[in-house]
């Protein structure tokens, strides 16, 4: 229900805001802006996501399938599941839902998007096989959904590219800073579900995994910045990520074939679902983007950022962080609106600016939590979220607030 009030009020609010700018500010462009904007999401949903994801999907389902018969991902559940069936405490020891969850969770460690969808939507499947209710997200989904909004990346790989791009003279300056705004905004996450859920985190299990995962972060910060220059690091981060999603690909035929499997015949097997889940996913895309779209055009989050401008210099608190604001208030709606809005940041006020390294590590804070709540829900026909938005969020906010501390103390 909580989304339907969502995609309904997207709507109205971007009426209302329109009809004020029409009638009060005389803008007669306003409703043809916000019409234009929803044809091109709907295009956009069809044709750059959901058609050229289907390529994607076909590829990396046939993958994981290689990966299942080679026993692959039955050994990543196995590895994983002391700390998993804490925090997954529905999803039963070695089930296949863990690996593919870790599968999803390691390709966005990597920063590799294009293979964490396919990943994540299978993991999403899996999952559904054990809800008993199929139209409304179990506990374990909304688990799993937050901890992928939340975005965790350890090689922010896209946005160093893009700092290149525009001439930054360390294009990597905010590897560190987005570093620890995402994993923030991921153990709230873990947090606020886990709460909701009543899952008891204080135990030595997860204290233990919690506690390695932060000791393994923060060696590995220490590592690259000790041991590597800074265009050492950008190489590292281009090679090191595409290079393991690579030797994974061969491990799990090479895996298949120590077991005499058909290899080819498997991926073709996996591989038929790709089509069919891209085409599920078609109608639930085009809605979200749309209104989307509509509360974009229609100025709305330009007038929060005004407001919320106001109301921290009434507090008497440094505004310089304002104006990146837009770049967090979207980066929820939509990743490719908030990455114009970073690029827009840096051309604004500079590359290597406060302002443009903030919107930097916006972007790089958290994951598009509207757009994946329907991607992933709308893929197993899940309606009923519950509290999945609003924990979404609660991570998202707690990714901005890391975000804006770590900047005035990188770089304030």
């Amino acid at each position: 229900m909580a989304l339907n009030y969502i995609w309904i009020g997207f709507f109205l609010v971007g009426f209302l805001a329109a009809l004020a700018q029409w009638i009060f500010l005389g803008d007669t462009e306003i409703f043809k802006r916000i019409i234009d904007g929803t044809f091109d999401s709907a295009k956009m949903g069809v044709m750059d996501i959901a058609l050229p994801l289907a390529g994607v999907m076909t590829l990396w389902l046939g993958i994981m399938n290689i990966g299942e018969k080679a026993g692959a991902i039955g050994w990543l559940a196995k590895l994983i599941s002391p700390f998993f069936s804490r925090i997954f405490p529905e999803v039963p020891k070695d089930h296949p839902a863990t690996g593919h969850m870790v599968m999803n969770f390691s390709a966005n460690l990597l920063g590799l998007d294009n293979a964490a969808t396919p990943f994540g939507l299978k993991a999403m499947e899996s999952l559904q096989t054990l809800n008993p209710h199929k139209d409304t997200a179990s506990n374990a989904q909304i688990m799993f959904l937050v901890l992928h909004t939340s975005g965790l990346t350890l090689i922010p790989l896209a946005i160093m590219a893009q700092r290149a791009i525009l001439g930054a003279k360390d294009p990597s300056d905010i590897f560190i800073p987005c570093m620890i705004a995402t994993y923030v905004a991921t153990v709230t996450g873990i947090i606020a579900v886990s709460i909701r859920q009543r899952i008891n985190l204080l135990n030595g299990v997860v204290l233990g995994w919690l506690g390695g995962m932060t000791a393994a972060i923060a060696g590995f910060i220490w590592y690259i910045t000790t041991f590597l220059t800074k265009p050492e690091i950008e190489t590292f981060s281009k090679v090191a990520s595409n290079l393991i999603l690579f030797a994974i690909i061969v491990v799990f035929i090479v895996g298949a074939l120590r077991r005499g499997v058909n290899v080819y015949e498997s991926f073709i097997e996996g591989a038929k679902g790709g089509i069919q889940t891209s085409l599920t996913i078609i109608p639930y895309l085009v809605g979200m983007l749309v209104a989307i779209s509509v509360i974009r055009n229609s100025g709305v989050l330009g007038y929060i950022v005004q407001g919320l401008e106001w109301l921290i210099r009434l507090a008497g608190l440094d505004t310089a962080f304002t104006p990146a604001l837009p770049t967090a208030l979207m980066k929820p709606l939509s990743g490719s609106g908030s990455k114009a809005m970073m690029i827009d940041a840096m051309k604004t006020y500079g590359v290597d600016s406060f302002v443009g390294r903030l919107a930097c590590i916006f972007q790089g804070s958290a994951d598009t939590t509207f757009y994946i709540v329907a991607l992933y829900f709308g893929s197993v026909g899940v309606r009923k979220t519950r509290y999945a938005i609003s924990c979404g969020l609660i991570a998202d906010l707690a990714g901005i607030v890391a975000a804006i501390a770590v900047a005035y103390v990188f770089f304030g």
